[in-house]
């Protein structure tokens, strides 16, 4: 595949009532840009007796993105937010030093109803001066987003800048995460209107690229200005991510984030001691893993 550095393909796990696709980080392929972490939620069916209830959980040196397809979830966190995010639109948490948060199905849904549960769960890192910046918590609306249509193609400029736009979510790096849907084939361009990495991952649908037919489940990744001829499919639904590489590595591990491994273990033990930021009356926890 001449210029198409790697296709990740989804890996399935389960996490309690839900089945996730890790899609980042992968072995062959740490982080896209400054994405660090891409976790495919569903689509799940959820109710009557089961329901989306992710315990009190911590991070740091990355900000969160939630974007959901299908179905709401309540965010709360320690920095006093209680946010219910809809499909289209965006919760962005700014760990930063230290954020804890739950992720829940709202109390209006938990009355027998029977609903799908489909969206994204990605990590950003942070850039290593602002690893520990002060924790901040952002929501947009479907309607705050930017949108635009080409030929086949409809346009959803999810965070960063592309293609001459830019979206309201305050990132802190240069970075993209665009959503597109074709009615019919469409020819993508991305050379000329976004920069650095790139991961392809296509929700619905295929791409073909290279001579090589791609499809549903998997993320093409390449640099933009190596990325070869690609057309979208008629009737896909398609997420580009990706931006410029930090050129310091990153560490992980668990839900912290660092270019410095021993900044990963003082928060480590901050989590394990309970002098983490908490949550307010909140009496989950989720123990640090490997205790």
């Amino acid at each position: 595949m001449s210029n198409i550095g790697l296709i990740i393909e989804e890996r399935s796990r389960d996490i309690g009532d839900f089945l996730v696709g890790r899609l980042l980080p992968f072995r062959k392929k740490r982080m896209i840009g400054p994405f660090i972490f891409i976790d495919h939620m569903g689509p799940t069916q959820l109710g009557p007796e089961k329901y989306m209830d992710v315990d009190q959980h911590p991070h740091y040196g990355l900000s969160t993105l939630t974007f959901m397809l299908e179905g709401n979830i309540l965010h709360k966190d320690s920095i006093g937010t209680e946010q219910v995010i809809s499909p289209g639109a965006v919760n962005w948490m700014v760990a930063g030093k230290g954020a804890t948060h739950t992720e829940r199905t709202p109390e209006n849904l938990r009355g027998g109803n029977v609903f799908t549960t489909h969206g994204y769960q990605i990590w950003v890192a942070l850039p290593k001066d602002k690893e520990e910046i002060a924790p901040e918590f952002h929501h947009f609306t479907a309607k705050e987003l930017p949108k635009w249509t080409d030929g086949n193609a409809k346009f959803t400029l999810i965070a960063g800048e592309g293609y001459h736009k830019k979206s309201p979510v305050p990132v802190h790096s240069p970075l993209f995460m665009i959503e597109i849907k074709t009615e019919g084939t469409y020819q993508l361009n991305t050379r000329d209107h976004l920069k650095g990495e790139i991961g392809i991952c296509i929700v619905e649908g295929s791409v073909e690229a290279c001579g090589n037919v791609i499809k549903k489940g998997n993320i093409l990744v390449a640099k933009v200005s190596d990325t070869c001829e690609t057309t979208i499919s008629a009737h896909s639904h398609i997420l580009l991510f990706g931006g410029e590489p930090f050129p310091e590595e990153r560490h992980i591990f668990w839900n912290f984030v660092s270019h410095d491994k021993a900044k990963l273990e003082i928060v480590k033990q901050q989590w394990e001691n309970k002098t983490f930021p908490m949550m307010p009356n909140e009496p989950s926890y989720i123990p640090l893993p490997g205790l």
